[in-house]
């Protein structure tokens, strides 16, 4: 269990987080929740779907990064593509109106990394940037259960069934996930599409179809990986 201790300015002026993408350092999973604001960033180089909470059966928006579980196809990218924003973060949480830490996280250290404080006591640039991301995660979680909601509501939410077979002969199927109807989309009446227009729900819904496409290069990548393995 995450131990959080609140941040200091004194006790922790030589605190440090290691922020290289590693397995050893929280990395190795294979889908991360995003909230609404993320979807256009993340399309370019993952494939958005819903899924359901383990922990409260309510649909939540994420990202697959591999294909099994502990599988992330993006941490030896040279051109680095988007981190989202709960990777972000890591290991520094929200507590009430302060910022707090996990103190038991393998990227805090006092040795390596990006110093949290600078030279004056004052939260360095990579803090504020850790600040600024837990921010549009504390707003945007809500947007995207509300964006979600409007889906559910017009019936544009279904499940989605993911097989593949890669160059080794291995059959892989991706379960429990849910995608934006299509069909639905274009069985709207011309009154909820211009709703849903205004909003911006339409384009999030198009965003997560397009981002389908990624599934092919995951699996591409993948197979290149078969060949020249890590």
């Amino acid at each position: 269990m995450a131990r959080i201790e609140l941040l200091d300015t004194v006790a922790h002026r030589d605190l440090r987080i290691v922020t290289r993408r590693d397995p050893s350092l929280g990395d190795r999973r294979n889908f991360v929740q995003l909230v609404a604001s993320e979807f256009a960033r993340a399309a370019a180089h993952y494939p958005i779907f819903f899924t359901k909470s383990a922990e409260t059966g309510s649909f939540l928006a994420g990202a697959v990064l591999g294909f099994h579980d502990g599988e992330n196809l993006f941490l030896d990218q040279g051109t680095s593509p988007y981190r989202p924003l709960t990777l972000r973060r890591e290991p520094f949480h929200i507590v009430g109106d302060d910022l707090g830490f996990d103190t038991g996280h393998p990227r805090v250290s006092r040795a390596e990394g990006e110093p949290v404080f600078d030279a004056d006591g004052q939260p360095s640039d990579y803090l504020r940037g850790v600040q600024q991301a837990l921010t549009q995660l504390r707003y945007g979680l809500d947007e995207t259960d509300a964006f979600i909601r409007r889906m559910l509501d017009h019936k544009l939410v279904e499940p989605i069934d993911i097989s593949l077979r890669f160059d080794d002969g291995e059959h892989c199927r991706l379960d429990g996930l849910y995608t934006i109807a299509r069909d639905g989309l274009y069985e709207l009446s011309d009154a909820d599409a211009v709703k849903l227009f205004r909003s911006g729900d339409l384009q999030l819904a198009f965003t997560m179809i397009g981002s389908l496409s990624q599934i092919g290069v995951m699996a591409a990548r993948r197979n290149e990986r078969l060949l020249d393995p890590v």
